[in-house]
């Protein structure tokens, strides 16, 4: 593996600085929760059209919450070098922040296995706002996606992160 400043190693290449799948076969299984966040910024016609259920689409956030959720099964499918899991628990909610005209959207998956989430709970959280997007783009196309982090991930041989 390509030794890094800090003693921080690139797991996903080899000596050579190939591309290769980490192999997970001899790490032990734990239980691994990661949570992340981000948000989507409206016009504030869009928010109140969403926060009263008025888009004529339907339920935008019921909808990005299943798109979420089955983003992060997907993982694998998406992101080249990411194992395919056995996902337990995957959790999509939001919150309104009326000043900024955004909802937070706070994705937290959970598995115990031999590999961390934090991808899944990342890419939840992209296609949970993409679709709130996309839902919404007929009355602003001009909405802004980002802050999109890991705020906490727990498990695994790295142990406890938690974003300051």
């Amino acid at each position: 593996m390509a030794e890094q400043p800090g003693n921080k190693e690139f797991t996903h290449f080899d000596a050579d600085g190939n591309a290769h799948m980490v192999d997970v076969g001899k790490k032990n299984e734990t239980e691994r929760v990661a949570t992340a966040s981000g948000r989507i910024t409206l016009s504030q016609e869009a928010y109140d059209l969403v926060k009263s259920g008025s888009i004529v689409k339907g339920d935008v956030l019921g909808i990005a919450r299943v798109a979420g959720i089955m983003a992060a099964k997907k993982v694998d499918a998406l992101i080249p070098l990411c194992h395919p899991l056995l996902i337990s628990k995957i959790t999509v909610d939001f919150e309104y922040h009326d000043v900024e005209m955004q909802i937070e959207i706070i994705a937290t998956v959970g598995i115990t296995g031999k590999t961390g989430v934090e991808m899944e709970a990342l890419t939840a959280v992209s296609v949970a706002a993409l679709t709130i997007y996309d839902m919404c783009k007929a009355v602003d196309k001009g909405m802004e996606i980002g802050s999109i982090c890991l705020e906490k991930k727990t498990g695994g041989k790295s142990g406890t992160y938690i974003r300051n």
